[in-house]
């Protein structure tokens, strides 16, 4: 997807660099939770980088949870538990390491339990604003001259659910998984013969909201997300 890379950290900076290039290290298994990192002497000549440069791409990497540094230990990965996998960041390094289909079925999971929900919620507690966003975000959807257009306006419509709700956390949570739908929606409609045909889900979903119907939501919601597994499903590489 064309603007995909602007949701994540920038590669610009030479630290920048360097902090994408530990992380997919990281995110590897290349250095594994509990590893120490090599010294930064040592560290800093096989990357090829200034130490300041490297240091501040620790504390990159540090201020995401990945690594600790402690004085007269060094630098340690961290235990994957602690780590935030829908950080824009560590999740455009975990998917530059492994792939997009093992990452999928686990959004979908985590979409399955908290959209129906949300639906409900949006269809309850939505403002005139809030609804004109929705409807706008499905308008696009229709219009979309081609994939890029359609997956934006896709997770443009899913977040504005999660808008709706008018609940702030969970409005968080939509902004927080931007980049997860990004790359989901963006990899299944390129991989399966009719990426359009989910629009009436949509707006079943669309319908119900507006409607202020919460249990037509909810159920719109899992129609949708049910739709999504089986089209993920029917990948095959």
């Amino acid at each position: 997807m064309a603007d995909r890379g602007k949701r994540t950290y920038s590669r610009r900076s030479l630290h920048g660099k360097v902090a994408h290039m530990l992380g997919t290290r990281i995110m590897s298994g290349e250095y594994a939770p509990g590893a120490l990192l090599p010294n930064e002497e040592t560290l800093a000549g096989e990357l090829g980088v200034s130490r300041t440069a490297l240091r501040e791409a620790i504390k990159v990497l540090a201020s995401k949870g990945l690594i600790e540094s402690r004085p007269k230990i060094g630098t340690r990965v961290r235990p994957q538990r602690v780590w935030n996998l829908l950080d824009p960041d560590i999740l455009a390094w975990s998917l530059a390491t492994r792939p997009v289909l093992e990452f999928i079925p686990k959004l979908l999971e985590l979409r399955e339990m908290v959209e129906p929900g949300a639906a409900a919620l949006a269809a309850r507690n939505h403002t005139p604003e809030q609804a004109e966003a929705l409807t706008a975000a499905f308008n696009a959807m229709d219009a979309a001259p081609d994939l890029d257009a359609w997956n934006t306006a896709d997770v443009r419509f899913h977040q504005a659910v999660m808008t709706a709700t008018g609940n702030d956390l969970i409005a968080s949570l939509g902004a927080l998984i931007d980049l997860a739908l990004s790359t989901s929606f963006d990899f299944t409609t390129k991989h399966t013969p009719a990426p359009r045909h989910g629009l009436p889900l949509h707006k079943v979903l669309l319908d119900r909201v507006l409607a202020r119907d919460a249990e037509g939501a909810r159920d719109a919601a899992i129609a949708l997300l049910g739709d999504a597994k089986a089209t993920v499903a029917q990948i095959k590489l």
